[in-house]
């Protein structure tokens, strides 16, 4: 048989969710195929699966909206980002390719996170089978679907209820998820072990180690720099080993000195890391802060933007982290990006959790939920067994 997963702009976060559900498919003997912008040509050949590029938006129209999604008030960004940005521009630029490849390869399964629109208005209307896989959480991503409807209705009619009633999957779990859409079907991936070490960047010190990431996305913003500046002064002296994560867009030039504690990469497989890590610092996207929930590990999440302080405070709430973020000055109001002055909270926020086992424990307790879902294999047998 043959899957195709469809990936829209957005980067790993949006593309991760869907590589386990590829691996069980080749696991199967089956033939799969990624579509998505050029953008991810590296890290679909990096998973082992083929690849074809669609459409995107003129860099310059992407630009004008990523520069103002953490800045604008939320409901005027959740309609930048999710009708304007991925719903008509994304959309409108992917579909001639989309069709063109379920049309030649014909797919029995098209695998969709959430933001790819033009997988689900092609398959539809060839009649093939298809789902949508998680990024975020589900209340959230229904959300989406309803801001975005003006644009999708354009596209196709009748295509939101079309998406409220596909398969939901999702890798998160119910005590921090509940279900939002009618067919929810929670899954886990297999238990990775990584044979590998990170290497000693740290001269023989044996402080707990501290992961820190703000994501892929975050480097294309010029907000980039100085939030990692902030992170850099808040680890600054605290009695940890920092391994700090870019990405490859963010010149590190632009970082300043870095502290002694510090060590700096463009990529670190996430699963090794995870592996030796006591905490993780990041942005609240779901990748990092629901993949540190996986390991086990409890987070400090400093939000930026989208759904990532919903993220946060779900985390904070369920007592697997601490979220620190400036508060917000009235409805409606422009949102101030996180600066200097906020290093010393995370500094305590990062001690805190550092050293309240009970953080700990609740990532466990999370851990431990997560591990209980059935495995993506079994889920991918069933939607390959009752495609239409």
């Amino acid at each position: 048989m043959r899957v195709l997963a469809a990936c829209s702009l957005g980067g790993a976060g949006h593309l991760n969710p869907l590589l386990p559900f590829l691996a069980a498919a080749r696991r199967r003997g089956d033939e799969t195929l990624v579509v998505g912008p050029p953008a991810l040509t590296e890290m679909v050949a990096l998973a082992g699966h083929p690849f074809r590029p669609g459409g995107e938006p003129p860099e310059a129209e992407v630009a004008r909206v990523r520069e103002r999604l953490p800045v604008l008030p939320p409901a005027e960004a959740s309609v930048l980002g999710n009708r304007e940005l991925f719903g008509r521009l994304a959309t409108t630029a992917m579909l001639p390719e989309m069709e063109q490849v379920c049309t030649e390869w014909r797919p029995d399964l098209v695998l969709r996170e959430p933001c790819e629109y033009a997988s689900a208005i092609v398959a539809r209307g060839l009649g093939i089978h298809s789902a949508q896989v998680a990024i975020s959480l589900s209340e959230g991503e229904a959300a989406s679907i309803t801001t975005a409807a003006p644009a999708l209705e354009e596209h196709q009619r009748g295509l939101v209820q079309h998406l409220r009633a596909s398969p939901y999957l999702t890798r998160f779990p119910g005590s921090l998820d509940p279900p939002v859409f009618p067919t929810t079907v929670r899954f886990r991936e297999p238990v990775r072990h990584p044979s590998a070490h990170l290497p000693d960047w740290w001269g023989g010190s044996r402080a707990p180690l501290l992961y820190m990431t703000f994501g892929t996305v975050l480097g294309y913003m010029s907000i980039a720099p100085g939030i990692c500046r902030t992170a850099l002064q808040a680890v600054k002296g605290l009695g940890v080993r920092v391994l700090l994560t870019v990405g490859r867009r963010l010149d590190r030039a632009s970082l300043g000195p870095i502290p002694p504690n510090v060590h700096v990469e463009a990529w670190v497989d996430q699963a090794v890391v995870l592996d030796q890590a006591e905490v993780v610092v990041c942005h609240g996207g779901s990748g990092t802060a629901f993949g540190a929930m996986t390991a086990g590990v409890p987070v400090v999440v400093v939000p930026l933007f989208a759904d990532q302080f919903e993220n946060a405070r779900r985390i904070a709430e369920a007592g697997a982290g601490l979220a620190v973020h400036e508060a917000p000055q009235g409805a409606g109001a422009e949102r101030r990006v996180i600066g200097q002055d906020a290093a010393p909270r995370i500094a305590q926020a990062i001690e805190e959790v550092l050293t309240d086992h009970s953080y700990r424990l609740h990532a466990a307790r999370i851990s431990m939920e997560i591990a209980n879902a059935p495995m993506v294999d079994v889920v991918l047998e069933s939607l390959l067994s009752t495609r239409s």
